[in-house]
């Protein structure tokens, strides 16, 4: 339950006023208490060891299903060179924003890397994905402009169109037909963004994104894609959403991604045309204003976009355990709603049952978390569960086995 779903409002107490901030911190304190006096608050545990498909949480070694490391990139002895001679020649950190003194040769060897992986004129790199879509959205809007969004698109890009102060319109999950309606709807002379996910991050679900760029170009709108959990997961050599429709590189307008997801470090990038880029560089907030990325940082994320090209063999490995997983929670039964990619959302339905499942899953060592509402639909509450490169068919096998017991123990299988 959140501070939205536990009725009443902040009024008054013996007879006086209770202040709403205060309010809702009290809430939000009495859920995590709860939580953690039922033993089933499962966030924020600190790990001792991460090791491939394996975690250590207070001494238990535990196959860990809730990690982005899609590709098994953390800890490549390649990437851990390029950090470590880094941190040799620079230091741990660079005392300064990206257009002042905190540019170095680092930083701009990662952003030509990444325009290169993405066949693109030039790209930029932001200290976080989620500042990334915020100050990019905020940047290239304003009041008499139009953004158009998914529904179920990530909370930074829903925070970048509030921030934006454009008109604000979400057209419902996919649906063609919707987004078509919005863009007629649109003045004419106004600007038109629409901004969506390639995979979406909790239902694992690809965008039509073939269907999006028609009709962008039929209402001449610019287009964003979010690519976090898409680079090194879509397309035969894992370069994304692209390469996965076989469709023309200038298809999307900007291309937004993460380095913290398949690529083992922090920050996010927008690649796309100079123009872009120049604009973007001297008129987003969030890089102007934030200080660099560690160079360790840097060095490490273009390491790992040369490895994803070098060893191409592990994209094949995930593709065939996303299937072998999906087929095999079907199989037993379980809802995985429409997801073709490693995120594999188990419907448990209401959150007590996601709680639950979870917690019994945790108890047979397989680290798993629960994702109730409102960050999901009530009554969609389910196990986040992401499959990677580093899990072996067996320990997939083993996992689902625990599922279905825990699936069945709490009602969302039939015993």
């Amino acid at each position: 339950m959140t501070p939205q779903q536990t009725g009443g409002s902040a009024g008054h107490s013996n007879g006086r006023s209770v202040n709403p901030i205060a309010w809702r911190i009290a809430q939000m304190n009495e859920r995590v208490r709860s939580a953690k006096e039922q033993d089933l608050y499962l966030y924020l545990q600190p790990a001792d060891a991460v090791n491939g498909a394996y975690v250590t949480i207070n001494g238990r070694k535990m196959l860990q299903f809730a990690s982005y490391a899609y590709l098994n990139l953390l800890g490549h002895p390649r990437i851990t060179a390029a950090a470590r001679a880094a941190l040799e020649e620079f230091g741990s950190g660079t005392h300064g924003v990206r257009v002042l003194a905190g540019t170095t040769r680092l930083h701009v060897e990662l952003e030509q890397k990444i325009a290169r992986f993405k066949h693109a004129e030039e790209a930029m790199v932001l200290s976080s994905g989620y500042v990334t879509n915020l100050g990019t959205i905020a940047a290239l809007l304003g009041r008499n402009d139009v953004v158009i969004s998914d529904k179920l698109n990530h909370a930074s890009i829903v925070d970048g169109c509030l921030l934006s102060r454009s008109k604000f319109v979400r057209f419902e999950h996919n649906d063609m037909e919707a987004l078509e309606k919005a863009l007629g709807s649109a003045p004419k002379r106004s600007g038109k963004l629409v901004v969506v996910d390639a995979v979406f991050s909790m239902d694992g679900d690809v965008i039509n994104l073939p269907e999006v760029v028609r009709l962008c170009r039929k209402y001449d709108a610019m287009l964003m894609v979010d690519e976090a959990h898409s680079v090194g997961v879509l397309g035969e050599t894992g370069h994304g959403i692209l390469e996965h429709f076989g469709m023309d590189e200038d298809s999307i307008d900007i291309k937004m991604g993460t380095l913290s997801k398949t690529i083992p470090a922090v920050g996010g990038y927008i690649a796309g045309n100079s123009d872009l880029i120049t604009y973007l560089k001297h008129s987003t907030r969030a890089f102007i204003f934030s200080a660099a990325l560690p160079p360790a940082a840097a060095a490490a994320a273009k390491a790992s976009f040369e490895v994803i090209e070098s060893e191409p063999e592990r994209i094949q490995t995930l593709r065939g355990n996303v299937r072998y997983f999906i087929n095999g929670l079907q199989e037993r039964g379980f809802n995985t709603l429409n997801s073709e990619t490693p995120i594999v959302p188990i419907i448990a339905g209401d959150d007590e049952r996601a709680w639950m499942m979870a917690k019994l899953s945790q108890d047979q060592d397989i680290f798993v978390l629960p994702v109730v509402s409102p960050a999901v639909p009530a009554g969609t509450s389910r196990l986040r569960a992401n499959v990677t490169a580093a899990h072996s068919l067996d320990e997939i096998e083993h996992a689902m086995d625990v599922f279905e017991v825990a699936g069945k123990s709490v009602g969302v299988l039939p015993a």
